[in-house]
């Protein structure tokens, strides 16, 4: 026992120096970036662990605030290039919004100074000779004075970046962009130079009378298509998170609060756990709370998915953001602030989507040795051709490496992975599926075997008392129900109900305890009490000589739970309660068994109760009578069977087993022990969301699959193409913006997902 105590202090002393801190990021401009910052926050003394999102641009930071602070943590990544601030949701909104609005408007002006050089360049095309060209836009000077804003003004945070990169021993796409279009400019700016010594002239055309070769237009043209391919992109990661953004909007923005016996209207924040809140009909209710007065219905479809209004009256709960539709409450505010379900949910999505899958480990590697290779290959290639192809063309060897750099940045790879988690998880989250974290929902699409606990989960959880088999049966159900009261289970909540409906006036219970997976010991009245399974009495030595097991055996024939009840050592009698199954439950079962999942059910209860709902959802594998450790067992063994398992439950007895899962499924309406333990939260009661969560992260892994492997073959293909000379740099530079976007839409197709049905 001290072990255990010293290990539990141990547990919570890591616990209290254990924080968090999440920031917004800017200046990446490829997965690289993102990889760096992630190993420069990883070494920091103290960090324990540090994630970084290139698609949301945010970092994620797991740390003990004795040895390191999140002011290390910004200069740190001022130190690598880069620039972070701790993440406040307004503050970073406003901020992408100014950043893309810069960015547009850098994009217009781009666009303005490159169109007359992509004049002069279309017209050289021969056949295209017919397009006229003016003598001054075919004058060098007047190309240099044009594309001159564009490489240094314009293009200047891709050399802002490439030189921190490389201050850093390291290399990203600003290195790739600065060095290609930099080859270019400057390529051409010695041709200028070179042709004007030479004392230079025009053609009638427009064409200088020496040639010399000018690629202004292509470091210019190359500009704008980055610019306007990451604009695109950001436009398109913005949709992505939409999820989140629709979810904040749910959240109210004022409360009406009656103090002094006067309401008054005040900014949501403001509300504190106990004040007493007026909510008129069509009005969101503005924080988690128990109905005082009034009655209603309650729409809570955008939170749960539940398309039925609740009906609601004093000692019900509603939830903060659901919508009242007709009547007025009186609410007590229980949780507000972050500890409402509405913030609770978007802190999960906000999680999921900023947490990393482990299949990006993959696009890490790559993107981490990509650039240095690319520019290695550039050389060569371009080495290969001025020396061997076309000797001492040094025009076609620039023109062939810049092509090489454009076409093989790395933008596509980086967003592979991290937009499809997104998308995905705000999908899920729509349809009341919360993923915990991107490496669950990579993880439930290998589950092939879902365990099942019966109440709560298969049946509605909610029993109703039906029998009572004793000599004394208001007696002996009286002195129970004042015991079970004191539980959180629902078969105690229905002898209590049941007891109150007959009428029975309840004493205080003066000693009570749970024996999870057996039952209660209590004493009522000085009578000493045993309630719960058989397996209860006999452990205490109880003599069941005088129970009739055939009245039990045909009690739990019909579904029913029974339960054996002693008072003072003596059997006194039997009490059962029957749970209905879920009208969900069948058709969620053959839904899954459509999808390929074995379905089993594990519960404490007696076999015949499990066997008759079992038959009734069409279960055919059942473990009854089972301990919560012996549940947990259980999904142990059929993990070493090599099954990839998912547990799915609601109580606190089915904490062990949702911790041992592969995946643990936990029903909202459940205990928060259960919710806080699984890997993956169903908003509804509903078993479909089973397969809502397997069929979306099937889906999400496809999506990742499919972007993963065009990022990866359209560098195998670009790159041969681009030093085979068969691509032109504009061509290059467009196709690598069309890569990163076509990824991300590719991506956004998750939001439109449609989930099949059984037939």
């Amino acid at each position: 026992m001290q072990a255990n105590n010293e290990q539990i202090d141990q547990a919570s002393a890591a616990i209290a120096d254990t924080a968090s801190a999440d920031f917004n990021l800017e200046g990446m401009t490829c997965a690289a970036c993102a990889n760096r910052i992630e190993k420069g926050l990883g070494k920091l003394p103290g960090v324990e662990k540090a994630t970084v999102n290139f698609a949301m641009e945010t970092a994620h930071v797991e740390y003990n605030p004795s040895a390191v602070s999140p002011m290390d943590m910004e200069r740190r990544v001022t130190q690598l290039g880069y620039t972070a601030v701790q993440k406040q949701k307004e503050a970073q909104l406003a901020s992408k919004k100014d950043r893309t609005t810069a960015q547009r408007n850098r994009l217009f002006l781009s666009i303005i100074l490159s169109l007359p050089l992509l004049w002069t360049m279309v017209s050289h095309f021969a056949w295209l000779d017919w397009i006229y060209l003016p003598e001054w836009l075919a004058n060098p000077w007047t190309q240099l004075a044009l594309a001159t804003p564009v490489q240094f003004y314009i293009g200047g945070p891709f050399y802002i970046g490439a030189f921190k990169a490389l201050r850093n021993r390291s290399a990203n796409m600003d290195v790739l962009v600065a060095l290609g279009t930099s080859a270019a400019y400057f390529y051409s700016l010695y041709e200028t130079i070179k042709w004007q010594n030479a004392g230079g002239t025009m053609s009638g055309h427009g064409m200088m009378a020496e040639g010399p070769q000018l690629y202004f237009e292509t470091s210019a043209i190359l500009i704008t298509l980055v610019i306007m391919g990451k604009l695109f992109e950001a436009r398109a990661k913005g949709r992505s998170s939409q999820a989140i953004q629709s979810l904040m909007k749910l959240q109210a923005k004022t409360a009406t609060v009656l103090r002094d016996r006067e309401e008054h209207v005040v900014p949501v924040e403001q509300v504190v756990v106990g004040d007493v809140l007026l909510v008129k009909p069509g009005d969101a209710i503005p924080v988690d709370g128990v109905v005082l007065d009034g009655q209603s219905s309650v729409d809570e479809s955008m939170l749960t998915g539940e398309s039925m209004p609740v009906d609601v009256s004093a000692g019900d709960r509603v939830i903060g953001a659901s919508l009242n539709r007709n009547g007025v409450l009186k609410i007590r505010a229980e949780k507000v602030g972050a500890d409402t379900a509405l913030a609770q949910i978007i802190k999960v999505v906000e999680d999921a989507q900023s947490s990393k899958a482990p299949i990006q480990r993959l696009a890490d590697v790559i993107s981490g040795v990509f650039v240095p290779i690319v520019v290695a290959i550039a050389v060569i290639t371009s080495a290969i051709w001025f020396i061997w192809i076309e000797p001492g063309n040094t025009a076609q060897a620039l023109e062939i490496a810049i092509a090489v750099l454009v076409i093989a940045c790395p933008c596509a790879l980086g967003l592979a992975t991290p937009t499809s988690v997104m998308a995905g998880s705000g999908r899920a989250a729509e349809l009341g599926v919360l993923f915990k974290g991107g490496e669950h929902l990579e993880q439930t699409h290998r589950i092939d075997t879902v365990v099942l606990d019966k109440t709560g989960t298969v049946t509605h959880g909610k029993p109703q008392l039906t029998d009572v088999v004793a000599d004394y049966p208001n007696e002996l159900l009286r002195l129970v129900a004042a015991a079970e009261r004191l539980s959180e289970h629902p078969v105690a909540e229905a002898i209590a109900a049941g007891a109150k409906a007959r009428g029975l006036s309840l004493p205080d219970a003066e000693q009570f305890e749970a024996l999870p997976g057996y039952g209660i010991q209590a004493v009522v009245e000085g009578h000493e009490l045993l309630v719960g399974a058989r397996r209860l009495l006999e452990r205490y030595g109880v003599d069941l000589t005088t129970a009739d097991s055939a009245v039990e055996s045909s009690l739990e024939a019909q579904g029913k739970t029974v339960m054996l009840a002693a008072v003072d050592g003596s059997f006194a009698g039997l009490i059962a309660v029957a749970d209905t199954v879920k009208e969900s439950s069948r058709e969620a079962v053959l839904r899954l068994r459509s999808l390929g999942i074995q379905v089993r059910m594990a519960t404490g209860d007696n076999e015949r109760t499990a066997a008759a709902i079992a038959q009734q959802v069409g279960i055919e594998h059942v473990i009854a009578g089972v301990l919560p450790e012996q549940k947990a067992a259980e999904i142990q063994r059929l993990q070493q069977q090599g099954h990839k398992v998912a547990m799915v439950g609601d109580g606190i007895n089915d904490a062990p087993a949702l911790a041992a899962a592969d995946v643990g499924i936990a029903i909202g309406t459940g205990t928060d022990v259960a919710v806080e333990t699984s890997d993956v939260t169903l908003m509804r009661g509903d078993l479909g969301g089973i397969a809502d969560a397997i069929e979306l992260s099937r889906a999400t892994m496809r999506n990742i699959r499919q972007n993963l492997f065009w990022a990866l073959a359209y560098n195998a293909i670009g790159i041969p193409i681009a030093a085979a000379g068969l691509l032109a740099p504009w061509v290059a530079g467009a196709a690598m913006a069309a890569s990163s976007v076509s990824v991300v839409l590719n991506a956004l197709r998750l939001q439109r997902l449609r989930l099949r049905q059984p037939s």
